[in-house]
């Protein structure tokens, strides 16, 4: 028998792991942002000033041998409590960016995740009235117009809508999403500034060793890009109606079924899921959660081989984990598409990495721009660089995911004194590398959380190579796949 915690009612949106939760005292939206272009860029490029300061002073007090944690802890604490005060897509692009946290040694990355955790829990509910408000102008009619029950009070209250449980006539459990009014304006007007969300990006590379190369205006750019679509709930209800094609009838991923007659662009009302969130999955047999780690990455990795979609927004708030191993998905707002030849690349790059094949390796980053011609580092240096973060392949099977290994092999990967200086120095990722290697990284990390034991290896070379599945889940899913139409949602 497992020792499992009472499942808590919980709708299809994520609460990034510290939002407002029905119950709050908190009734009245927060002081809006500070207003001027100036006036919001200037604290941000202060702030990236300060740490790049600050960096410099703890570097000598590592070559001293000093304590460098109070420079982590006031870089992670400054940073996070201005983009908390600045709201709008500043906040938003400051939980984007938050997956920097993992590129470091434990006692750093739990400074960095406690502070920009703040990020999320700092947005109390909408009062019922307001928000019966907006669904009736988006819908025409008030809530208790639709609905057999409609919950007053908020489940769930994050940084640009809140979600309610209701009840439709037909008696099915949905989950009520409504935007918060003014919100798109006001993170709209974020993203005209381009040059704000440049800073942005900015403050957080000096944050995080390896990243000096990142351009960070077309970065900003890409991240204005997904900000702007969570914005818009018709095209999350596109993108999860996407993902839910993709999956319905699937024996062990879950994504909750959209009601588009009751979607708008400020209205999303979907199925109502019931599951554990992750602290209850962090207190789960061992068992259950490396089980539960091959669906998260069954889900990751074979939507994108697959379908050529990503959910770019792998944190664990985003999952429901359910007593028979199954994981229901939640919140695709920020999801991003892939073209066929993209994935293909993507695809060449990881076998050469897991094959020790430098040549390949070296002259795919060629071609996708990160890496110059002639005059780079050598095919022997980029594998000796990239490789190490492909150990959960490379490894004795099967393997166990670790934050100590995850944080290890990403302080190694972005050391700029380190061994692999010469590579990081050469680097120039392109945007849609970057804004991959968060999803991988948060990916990582929530197997790492989970330390969760898996044939990585083997699952991999069932997706990309058309292996036999070695695994209980790959041969279901096998079966499942088998009943599908060969055409489904495939990438151009």
């Amino acid at each position: 028998m497992l020792d499992l915690p009472v499942p808590q009612p919980y709708g299809a949106l994520s609460n990034g792991e510290g939002v407002a939760m029905a119950g709050d005292d908190r009734t009245a939206r927060s002081a809006g942002p500070p207003t001027g272009r100036i006036r919001r860029t200037a604290p941000v490029a202060r702030l990236a000033a300060r740490t790049a300061a600050g960096k410099v002073v703890a570097a000598v007090r590592r070559r001293t041998g000093g304590d460098m944690s109070e420079f982590h802890a006031r870089s992670a604490e400054r940073y996070a409590e201005l983009l908390g005060q600045s709201k709008g897509a500043l906040m938003k692009a400051g939980q984007m960016l938050s997956f920097v946290g993992a590129a470091f040694p434990e006692e750093q990355r739990q400074v960095f995740q406690s502070a920009l955790r703040g990020l999320q829990a700092d947005a109390p509910p909408m009062a019922y009235p307001v928000a019966a408000a907006m669904f009736e102008a988006e819908l025409g009619r008030r809530p208790e117009q639709v609905f057999a029950e409609f919950g007053e009070a908020p489940v769930a209250a994050a940084s640009i809508g809140q979600v309610h449980e209701a009840r439709l006539p037909d008696g099915r459990r949905v989950a009520v999403k409504i935007q918060y009014p003014g919100a798109a304006d006001a993170i709209r007007a974020d993203l005209d500034n381009l040059e704000l969300l440049a800073t942005v990006v900015g403050a957080a590379r000096t944050l995080v060793p390896g990243l000096s190369r990142m351009d960070t205006r077309a970065v900003a750019e890409e991240i204005a890009g997904r900000i702007d679509e969570e914005l818009d709930y018709r095209k999350e209800a596109e993108n999860q109606g996407a993902f839910a094609r993709a999956y319905r009838g699937h024996p062990f991923i879950h994504v909750p079924e959209v009601v588009p007659e009751l979607s708008t662009d400020r209205v999303l009302t979907q199925q109502f899921v019931d599951g554990w969130r992750w602290s209850d999955a962090l207190s789960a047999d061992q068992a259950l959660r490396d089980r539960w780690g091959e669906v998260i990455f069954r889900f990751a990795i074979g939507t994108l081989r697959r379908h050529g979609l990503f959910n770019a927004d792998p944190h664990p708030g985003n999952y429901l984990f359910h007593p028979d191993g199954t994981v229901t998905f939640v919140d695709f707002g920020c999801v991003k598409r892939f073209a066929r030849h993209q994935i293909e690349l993507i695809q060449d790059i990881v076998r050469a990495a897991v094959k020790d094949d430098g040549d390949t390796l070296h002259a795919k980053f060629v071609e996708v721009g990160m890496l110059p011609a002639t005059g780079g580092p050598s095919p022997d240096e980029v594998l000796a660089w990239y490789a190490d973060g492909f150990e959960m392949f490379r490894g004795r099977q099967p393997y166990t995911l670790t934050p100590e290994a995850v944080a290890a092999f990403q302080t190694q990967e972005m050391d700029l004194t380190g061994p692999h200086a010469r590579v990081l120095r050469s680097l120039n990722p392109p945007p849609d590398f970057v804004f991959l290697a968060r999803i991988d990284l948060g990916m990582l990390s929530v197997l790492a959380e989970l330390r969760a034991t898996g044939w990585w290896e083997a699952i991999r070379a069932e997706l990309d190579d058309g292996a036999d599945p070695v695994t209980e889940l790959g041969r279901a899913e096998a079966v499942f796949r088998a009943g599908q139409a060969p055409d489904l949602l495939r990438p151009a």
